[in-house]
C-alpha cells in the first residue's frame, strides 16, 4: 500500500505510545512522527521498539502548519495518512479509506462537515457520511501530491484548531473533493485541546478562522453539494 501515516506530536506526547501500538495492531505501514522540544529519551525509547518507525524532533516549534509542510516534504508516498495522537485504531481504518480515492476524492478522513451558510461561514456542521466541505485532521488522508500542488498547509496555522478546515477549502478551491467516512476509530483525551492555555487556544483559533473568512467567505461555488 502506497501510504504513510504521519502523526504530529507537538508538545503533547503522553497518548503517541498508545496511538502507535493501536496502529501496529492493525497494519505495518511506514510512520513518521513530527514533534517538537528537546529529544526525549524516555519516549525515544519505547519508539525504538515499533518497525518501519521514523521520528523527527525540531528543536523548535515549528506550528502546525510547518510541521505538515515538512511532512509533505518527507514524505515520498502517494498517500499521507494525517493523524493526532489523540486518535487510536480499533480495526483497519486504512483499507477502506485508500479505496475511496479511485472514485475521485482527493482528501477522505473521519470527521468533518459542511459550512454553515446560515451563521456566515463561522461554524461547520457535522452532517455525517458523504461528500463534505471540510475534513478534521483527527485522520485525514489525501494525496500528496494533489496538497503539495494545491500550496499545503497555511504556515502561518501555529495551531491546529481550524487550521484543518482552511487546508480543506483550499483543496477544494483546487478542484478536488473530500469525503467523510465512518472507519473504526476512536479519540482518546484530546491533549492539544484541553491541555493547552485557553487564551492561546482561544487567540490563534480565531486567527486560522479569521483567515478563512477573509479568503474564502461567500465562495459558494467551492462547497459540497448541501445536504
Amino acid at each position: 500500500m502506497n501510504a504513510t501515516i504521519a502523526v504530529i506530536a507537538d508538545g503533547f506526547q503522553e497518548n503517541l505510545i498508545t496511538c502507535i501500538k493501536s496502529i501496529r495492531a492493525h497494519t505495518d505501514i511506514p510512520i513518521y512522527i513530527e514533534t517538537s522540544g528537546k529529544e526525549n529519551k524516555t519516549l525515544c525509547e519505547p519508539l525504538a521498539e515499533f518497525a518501519n518507525l521514523t521520528a523527527n524532533w525540531q528543536k523548535n516549534k515549528l506550528g502546525w502548519g510547518h510541521s505538515v509542510n515538512q511532512l509533505l516534504g518527507r514524505i515520498n508516498s502517494k498517500y499521507v495518512i494525517l493523524m493526532d495522537p489523540s486518535t487510536q485504531f480499533t480495526g483497519d481504518a486504512i483499507t477502506p479509506t485508500i479505496a475511496k480515492f479511485a472514485e475521485g476524492y482527493k482528501a477522505v478522513g473521519w470527521r468533518g462537515g459542511l459550512v454553515n451558510l446560515e451563521d456566515g461561514w463561522r461554524s461547520t456542521e457535522d452532517k455525517g457520511d458523504g461528500e463534505v466541505d471540510v475534513l478534521f485532521s483527527y485522520f485525514m488522508v489525501f494525496d500528496r501530491e494533489f496538497m503539495v500542488a494545491a500550496g499545503g498547509a497555511n504556515p502561518s496555522a501555529t495551531y491546529y484548531r481550524n487550521a484543518d478546515i482552511e487546508m480543506s477549502l483550499v483543496i477544494r478551491e483546487n478542484g478536488g473533493k473530500l469525503l467523510q467516512i465512518d472507519l473504526p476509530l476512536t479519540q482518546g483525551r484530546h491533549h492539544g485541546y484541553h491541555d493547552v492555555n485557553p487564551e492561546y487556544r482561544d487567540k490563534n483559533s480565531k486567527k486560522n478562522y479569521q483567515r478563512i473568512l477573509e479568503r474564502f467567505r461567500g465562495r459558494e461555488d467551492i462547497l459540497a453539494p448541501r445536504r
